[in-house]
């Protein structure tokens, strides 16, 4: 798969976005999230811990997903084709 570029670097800033979406569904309470985010609850004082959680297992996601597409390729097997039409 050839690598690309934007894509990695895309992941890693939505990586990096979505672990602040992390720590501010751990500290933050209901009633103090931001109206855009979904568990906003006018005066409520219940902290949204399944959110922050899911938000942290996406962040990863995208850092893993990152992190493979810009390893080493491997090389090729000796007698293997080399190019898409097999030449």
């Amino acid at each position: 798969m050839p690598r690309n570029r934007p894509l990695i670097l895309l992941a890693v800033a939505l990586g990096i976005a979505l672990i602040a979406v992390s720590v501010i569904y751990f500290v933050s309470t209901a009633a103090s999230l931001p109206s855009f985010f979904p568990g906003h609850q006018s005066g409520s004082s219940h902290h949204h811990t399944k959110h922050g959680i899911a938000a942290l297992v996406v962040a990863l996601g995208c850092f893993a997903f990152a992190w493979f597409q810009s390893g080493p390729r491997r090389p090729a097997e000796p007698g293997a084709p080399t190019g898409p039409s097999g030449a």
